[in-house]
């Protein structure tokens, strides 16, 4: 959609001054307007998009959109005049709030509003992460095939067209703290471009350039360029792929932003804001917040070498125990400087095998939420899955399930590190591993290692320690698992049920019809006991004109929901308001038990089946409590919808008058019937 077809849609309900807050459902955008007096239907029905229009009291105005709602939402929310006036996915806060009210959360709220500081600062990334990785990925697979030298150390001189290919994937991770300073200053309320400005000081050549002037002092072991401006001493650091010094401005710069804005006057804060803004944090950033990650780097560094001359049994459990807290913090690439320094020295690196069980426990935690992510058919989910798994398994990169994953949803890292532990304690049984070279740690590069079985026996055991745990716990908390219930495609807010069904679950269905049966028409059984309403009827305007299919609907007069055929369940929403079938033939069913009884979120309900449940005709799919509907105010009225009734020649109500589950309410007739079959 375009910013002029979002705009009309905006328009049709009487422009941005209009609307006080804009939220969506899974496929309805959902205006709370000013005034919905003058609006008129025709008008927002024919807007670009729009399937529907629904108006509600209480100046309430909901429009039909469809599967794509989330993109609309996003493009209407774009729009300049609609700044500040969204409220995201429908019902979100209520949600939340209701899932955390069923436990104490205070104590650890604070790492909550972490992870979610993290989570929205590499959450925007994730897609350039991921191409960034696909192009390691096959560098890495170039240097297996022994096509190009070992690319993964800088040691390596490769020709100016391998050169250029290597620079792909850099550009992503060597500005990585400019992208990140950028999300994460807008996170906290401050101008995005302000928090990049400042970021961008330390990655200048002209800083960098500093350390042609400066002195060698070694801190915690290690060598670092120290100049002196106007007296004090400053740290000239290379900040390439580095994430800490950005989120800790940006932590700074927030609260200092808003600072600022309460003491200046309005009319001047466009100009003095963002100046005394940088004027505070650039000092800051390159004289303070900046060397903090130098030397805690360096000290950390220090540390583990400390701990292996002590004890290499103990050194191989700390360090996959320690980098799932460095990687996200990037205190983990001053360890490559010092895994290059052993290769030279020692001839060998001694980091770099337990760092792996580290790594595919991080792969194996990614592997379970994929698992989860495929049976429950999140198929965003999926796919960032996928393409981090990928990156890990093929690369050795943990950034996009790090960035993309674990730090979304806090269950994994407990998970995880249980993996991290069984990889290092075999490790440190059998005596340590090391390498000659300098590698990503992937499945790739499992010959580099001189004990190959033993590492490849970690590694192993990692990957699935995690992987089994994640599947066996899940990743979301509750809060988290309220919210992707509420938000899943879901065929009782339209309705989309043949989304929720793959192909294959809907070709095997029709497939169980032969070919002599075509042009036999199919009856649709009641799935309930009660009186036959024509959809005209239905008090929803989506269902009773027909925007998602022709049908009928049920008054009931029992407290139980039957499959009206056979088939498989392809929607069960665990509020247990609606289903989609996805009927033997073909025909796509949906069943919704109520008028907006989504709102009770399943209080009442007894859901029977689960999604990909293979069902006969009479099966209960549902029991409900009439009077906690009732009480509710809520109707009991329940449509029956055939979504793709445009794929047949006609859908007919066969029955008037009380019905009784198992009788025939629906007659569905394929376009392929000869004429006088059609009756």
């Amino acid at each position: 959609m375009t910013s002029n077809e979002a705009a009309a849609i905006v328009k049709s309900v009487g422009g941005a001054d209009n609307v006080e807050s804009l939220t969506h459902c899974a496929t309805r955008l959902r205006f709370q307007l000013r005034d919905s007096t003058n609006i008129q239907q025709s008008d927002v029905e024919a807007a670009p998009g729009v399937l529907g229009a629904v108006p509600q009291s209480g100046n309430r105005y909901q429009v039909v959109i469809g599967g794509g709602v989330q993109t609309v939402f996003n493009d209407i929310m774009a729009l300049p005049a609609m700044a500040n006036r969204g409220g995201g996915g429908d019902d979100a806060a209520s949600i939340k709030a209701a899932a955390r009210a069923k436990g104490p959360r205070g104590k650890t709220a604070w790492l909550d509003s972490l992870f979610e500081f993290l989570s929205d600062s590499f959450r925007p990334l994730l897609g350039a992460l991921l191409g960034a990785s696909l192009f390691i990925t096959f560098m890495s697979l170039m240097s297996t095939l022994g096509v190009i030298p070992n690319w993964a150390d800088p040691r390596t001189e490769l020709s100016p067209s391998w050169q250029f290919i290597n620079l792909c994937w850099q550009s992503v991770f060597v500005f990585l703290p400019l992208m990140v300073a950028y999300n994460a200053s807008k996170k906290l309320n401050a101008d995005p471009w302000v928090g990049f400005a400042i970021m961008a000081v330390v990655m200048l050549p002209g800083f960098a350039a500093l350390k042609d002037v400066a002195t060698k002092v070694v801190v915690f072991g290690s060598e670092v360029d120290i100049v002196h401006i106007f007296g004090l001493p400053l740290t000239v650091f290379s900040y390439s792929s580095q994430v800490f010094p950005p989120l800790l401005m940006a932590a700074v710069l927030g609260p200092l932003y808003k600072g600022l804005r309460k003491l200046i006057p309005e009319n001047v804060q466009l100009i003095f804001v963002p100046f005394l803004s940088m004027l505070i944090m650039i000092p800051l950033t390159a004289f303070l917040i900046g060397p903090i990650g130098v030397y805690a780097g360096a000290g950390l560094a220090n540390v583990l070498k400390s701990v292996n001359d002590f004890s290499p049994f103990i050194f191989a459990i700390v360090i996959p125990l320690a980098y799932p807290f460095m990687v996200p913090l990037g205190l983990h690439w001053p360890i490559n400087a010092i895994m290059l320094l052993n290769i030279q020295t020692l001839g060998y690196d001694y980091i770099q095998g337990p760092m792996g069980a580290w790594n595919f426990a991080c792969f194996g935690a990614t592997a379970g939420v994929l698992y989860l992510a495929w049976r429950h058919r999140d198929m965003p989910m999926r796919q960032t899955a996928v393409g981090a798994l990928a990156a890990g398994l093929l690369g050795g990169i943990s950034e996009p399930s790090l960035y993309g994953i674990h730090l979304r949803f806090k269950r994994i890292y407990p998970r995880m590190l249980v993996g991290c532990l069984v990889g290092g304690i075999i490790i440190g049984i059998g005596g340590g591993v090391k390498t000659s070279a300098f590698v990503f740690t992937s499945l790739l590069t499992i010959p580099a290692f001189d004990n190959m079985a033993l590492y490849a026996l970690a590694v192993t055991a990692a990957f699935f320690t995690s992987m089994i745990l994640v599947i066996l716990s899940g990743y979301r908390d509750p809060e988290q698992e309220a919210v992707f219930e509420a938000g899943r495609v879901s065929v009782a807010d339209l309705e989309t049920a043949p989304a929720a069904a793959s192909a294959a679950t809907v070709l095997a269905a029709s497939e169980t019809t032969s070919a002599g049966d075509m042009g036999v028409p199919t009856e649709i059984a009641s799935p309930l006991d009660g009186t036959i309403v024509p959809l005209a009827e239905v008090p929803d305007p989506v269902f009773s004109r027909g925007t998602m299919g022709p049908g009928i609907a049920v008054m009931p007069s029992g407290d139980t929901v039957y499959s009206p055929g056979d088939g498989i369940v392809v929607a069960a929403q665990a509020t247990g308001h609606a289903f989609g079938l996805v009927l033997d033939g073909g025909i796509e069913v949906l069943i919704h038990v109520g008028i907006d009884t989504v709102q009770l979120k399943g209080q009442g309900f007894d859901v029977k089946v689960k999604q990909g449940d293979h069902v006969s005709v009479g099966d209960p799919l549902v029991m409900f409590d009439r009077k906690v509907i009732e009480d509710a105010g809520y109707s009991l009225i329940t449509p029956v919808i055939v979504l793709n009734g445009k794929k047949f020649a006609s859908v007919e109500p066969t029955a008037a008058g009380a019905v009784s589950a198992g009788a025939p309410i629906l007659t569905v007739m394929s376009k392929s019937a000869p004429a006088q079959a059609r009756v």
